[in-house]
């Protein structure tokens, strides 16, 4: 690392310009390249994947996405009056015009009867498009709204909905992005009191969150990457960049006040703070990539997406910032430390104020503060035992929005069930089938859960049908999961009992239900695997077993407490639409994994920054409550700081207006804030007051075998050979080779 540092400091204007290179290269390959998105929910082997390769197979012209076009008659008129009927028509016309789509089935023609309310006010229209959501370019999505809102007027009201449609309400500025920005530059230079210094995390965040953005961008050309991928990595990137350029900032600082030259400091920043740094991001790197473990290709682009993005800015944080950091020499400093520096010399190294003063309050205290921390996460966590899994539709969507208005106005006319219909889907193989399929269609028509059945419609060559079915509750609720759950299991297998046929339930809950079911059956691997490979790292960085263990404990605190906010905000709406975030609804199937991948990651961050300054003075005094004193005293600023940072830049992405990318700001905010001043700052030190010398507990056979790892060796200027503890009483404890 110091090698690293020493290069990129007497190379500074290299350094800046590869890495700025780096970011107008992949900008502009991302530009001519456009995005490739995709929001494939499909298992494959799940029997709605089945159901929807079927479909693709015996009906090869229903592949473009299929959105609606909603309106209700003026308060006294339907939808079959004259002047209403002739204004739609001509507007789903010049619809049917427009480019990119491919058909519209209006209530008008004899077929489409059924699509117009029984009170007959409301009808809609369904509009085909060539391609699916995700190829949909938002032009010609655009076009199909202004054309239907244009009828409207004169007490007729015009709504549409679908996932093209969603396309149009995708936020476009990057209002988030920059008030998480504003908020922790003022942090930085709050911490700081150095502009100088305060801009360099900033501009080294931006730079690497920039570079990885377009990274993912190409990414999406190359496997399927979820359309929020490049959000999700920009949230993190922006929070964990920054948060690392802090901490070496801040050891570059103390570097210069005691003395130390520009490239003195700068190269003993990274070559300590910096090792750490990349011992975080590598653990926050393993719990992403244990997504990969799932095998589930919609996950996939997203781990490999973030991964980019943590590893592009801890590569900026150990290169670019210590070449910015000569740059701008003594200025990282204040007008007024630096002038201290020059009147009195270099400082003495010591604990004063409030840090040092909860330091001592929380040794006093141990049980009292460690309880109080337990019985709060306990609390939080509460929520969770209610989690239900399951996915946002625009039912969701904030009330102001056109999407949100034509899921509610086809509710109230059609019942809830028509946002969600279930397709079944049969394969066919002689006359015997095709009349099972009648008789299985009768039979939906009386089963509990079930509001309507369409007939049974065949392929050509009639070897493969469809029914839809109109559940009576909303995609959402657990009425229609069990609805699918007993069709599958009980009416679907009499019907096709004696005969070749098979039917398979497809659409959009059943494939939602599909989903989160094969999440949660591999969800107890993925999390053994994620503790494991974390609590493997630190018992080689800090040859403890209590150490391990007890980080285990608190990160899935941590995760359990933030889902419960979750829960409680999201899924039973505790301030959800005041927030904009839209109506309760249940939480997004991949959110536990995706989060306990982060949250694992994040957790560790502070672990290996609390715990590596309590490991150095155990080291070399063999005193664990002074370590614990010592470690807390002179850490918990930079780390309450870097939280501060942290929360601010994740609850910003609260604001853009994008549901899932609110679930992780708000999720990763309140993990970080439980994580920092909950969990780092009052449990962990109160209970290794409490375990004593018994936290660095390794058994020898074990020690002799461990390869040693270190973490944040000694300031290289000052090293010194370390006073170790005797070896008598913990040969165990040997300090790391560095």
């Amino acid at each position: 690392m110091a090698a690293i540092a020493r290069w990129c400091i007497r190379h500074r204007l290299a350094a800046v310009l590869i890495w700025l290179l780096a970011l107008g290269g992949t900008a502009g390959a991302a530009v001519a390249a456009g995005t490739a998105y995709s929001n494939n929910y499909e298992v494959p082997g799940t029997e709605s994947g089945r159901a929807t390769e079927l479909l693709r197979a015996g009906f090869p012209g229903q592949g473009g996405d299929t959105d609606t076009v909603v309106w209700q008659a003026p308060a006294g008129q339907s939808a079959r009056t004259p002047e209403v009927e002739q204004r739609m028509s001509r507007v789903l016309d010049r619809i049917a015009g427009l480019p990119g789509v491919g058909s519209v089935a209006g209530p008008y023609a004899p077929e489409g009867a059924g699509q117009i309310s029984p009170d007959g006010r409301t009808a809609y229209a369904v509009v085909t498009f060539d391609h699916q959501a995700d190829e949909v370019p938002t032009g010609h999505a655009r076009a199909v709204v202004d054309t239907a809102k244009a009828a409207e007027g004169d007490g007729l009201r015009v709504e549409l909905g679908g996932r093209a449609i969603g396309l149009t309400e995708a936020p476009t500025a990057h209002l988030a992005e920059v008030i998480g920005v504003a908020v922790a530059a003022v942090v930085l230079f709050l911490a700081f009191g150095s502009l100088a210094a305060s801009l360099l995390p900033i501009a080294t965040a931006l730079v690497s969150v920039g570079t990885a953005y377009a990274g993912i961008v190409l990414l999406g050309h190359a496997m399927p990457v979820a359309d929020f991928a490049p959000m999700l990595g920009m949230l993190i990137g922006l929070g964990v960049g920054i948060d690392y350029a802090l901490f070496i900032v801040t050891r570059h600082r103390k570097g210069l006040k005691r003395g130390l030259s520009v490239e003195e400091a700068a190269r003993n920043a990274v070559a300590t703070t910096g090792r750490a740094v990349v011992f975080a991001g590598a653990t926050v790197c393993i719990a992403l990539l244990g997504m990969l473990i799932l095998r589930l290709n919609f996950l996939n682009g997203v781990a490999l997406a973030a991964s980019l993005t943590v590893v592009l800015t801890v590569a900026a944080s150990v290169t670019l910032l210590p070449a910015l950091l000569s740059f701008i020499g003594m200025r990282a400093l204040s007008r007024r430390e630096r002038r201290r520096l020059a009147e009195h010399g270099p400082e003495r190294e010591g604990m004063t104020g409030f840090a040092a003063r909860w330091s001592a309050f929380v040794e006093r205290h141990p049980k009292l503060l460690g309880a109080v921390a337990a019985v709060v996460m306990a609390v939080l966590a509460l929520p969770t035992l209610s989690l239900h899994l399951g996915t946002s539709d625009q039912g969701n969507n904030p009330a102001a929005s056109t999407t949100r208005q034509a899921y509610d106005l086809l509710a109230d006319g059609f019942g809830p069930g028509v946002n969600g219909p279930l397709a079944l889907v049969a394969t066919l193989d002689g006359a015997g089938d095709r009349v099972a399929l009648d008789r299985l269609a009768e039979t939906l028509r009386s089963t509990p859960g079930v509001a309507a059945t369409g007939p049974a419609a065949a392929n050509r060559s009639g070897d493969t049908a469809v029914l839809t079915v109109i559940p009576e509750s909303a995609p959402q609720s657990r009425d229609t999961s069990a609805l699918v759950d007993r069709l599958r299991h009980s009416v679907i297998p009499e019907a096709e009992h004696g005969t070749t046929m098979q039917v398979h339930v497809g659409g959009v809950t059943a494939g939602y239900d599909d989903f989160a079911e094969v999440i949660i059956g591999k969800l107890p691997l993925f999390v053994g695997v994620v503790i494991t490979l974390g609590s493997a790292l630190l018992l080689l960085a800090f040859r403890s077993i209590g150490i391990p263990l007890k980080a285990a404990a608190m990160n899935v605190a941590a995760v359990a407490s933030s889902f419960g906010i979750v829960v409680a905000i999201f899924q039973w709406g505790w301030g959800s639409e005041l927030l904009g975030l839209g109506s309760a609804g249940p939480i997004e199937p991949f959110l536990p994994v995706i989060m306990v991948s982060v949250l694992f990651g994040l957790s560790m961050d502070y672990q290996v920054f609390l715990v590596s300054r309590m490991y150095e003075e155990w080291l070399e005094t063999g005193d664990n409550t002074r370590a614990v004193r010592v470690g807390l005293a002179e850490t918990s600023r930079v780390i309450n700081s870097a939280a501060v940072i942290m929360i601010s830049v994740f609850l910003a992405f609260v604001l853009s207006g994008d549901r899932i990318i609110a679930m992780f700001g708000i999720a990763l905010a309140a993990a970080v804030a439980l994580d920092a001043f909950v969990l780092r700052t009052l449990l962990v030190p109160a209970l290794m007051h409490m375990l004593g010398g018994a936290n660095w507990w390794l058994p020898a056979w074990l020690d002799r075998r461990l390869p040693r790892l270190s973490i944040e060796p000694p300031d290289l200027p000052v090293a010194l050979p370390a006073q170790r503890p005797s070896p008598d009483t913990a040969s165990h404890r040997a300090p790391a080779t560095h």
